[in-house]
């Protein structure tokens, strides 16, 4: 099983979207199962899941003290990605789920203040030794802003080709426990999340090719 961790400093970067939404795009393309885990105290991921009607992601609740333990059982249990929410302040907590992490996606919205926060959360996945990667979310469509943040974060580390927009239906799906793939499979919305999907998988591939050699 891999586990991907979103985290970010700043809060509504929008963590709890992507965690819900990577699940359902890796579910959808046959590379299920997957669980999702909620470390953050709003459980704000957790209300979502109790919304949804569809049987898949599922869900396993955890507190951090069993959280290596409980990665395991989900592992044994045949589950094949895990994706796991956490809040937004840089506290220890933090750095123990980022340490359980094969991969932390750090979702980051195209503004200064954003832009200024990365740094503490590049600090814990690389003292974690964990790859990660940025990627820019609720981004105005055709600005030079989303182009400038995209070339800053290049200088912290990789980032992914799939920009999340700020659409309303990322919003509304959130609402009634449902994502954009479900609630308009063909829109744009849902293009950029399976490309994000995609961005994810491969450079967990291509992370653990380069462990192998």
């Amino acid at each position: 099983m891999k586990t991907i961790v979103l985290a970010s400093q700043k809060g509504g970067a929008g963590k709890t979207t992507l965690a819900a939404h990577l699940a359902v795009a890796a579910e959808n393309v046959g590379e299920g199962p997957c669980v999702l885990i909620d470390t953050d105290p709003q459980a704000s991921l957790a209300a979502w899941w109790n919304e949804r009607k569809a049987e898949t992601p599922a869900f396993a609740p955890s507190n951090l003290k069993d959280l290596p333990g409980k990665l395991e059982s989900l592992a044994q249990a045949g589950y094949a990605f895990a994706f796991i929410d956490t809040p937004p302040a840089i506290t220890e907590s933090i750095r123990a789920v980022v340490g359980q992490a094969d991969f932390v996606l750090i979702p980051t919205r195209p503004s200064p203040h954003d832009l200024r926060a990365v740094g503490r959360t590049v600090e814990l996945a690389v003292e974690a030794g964990r790859p990660f990667a940025f990627v820019v979310t609720q981004a105005k469509a055709n600005t030079r802003l989303t182009v400038q943040a995209m070339a800053a974060l290049s200088a912290h580390g990789v980032v992914s080709t799939a920009v999340i927009h700020d659409r309303v239906d990322y919003a509304a799906s959130m609402i009634d426990g449902r994502t954009v793939l479900e609630v308009d499979p063909r829109g744009r919305s849902a293009s950029e999340v399976a490309e994000l999907w995609i961005f994810v998988k491969e450079r967990m591939i291509e992370k653990t090719k380069k462990r192998k050699k």
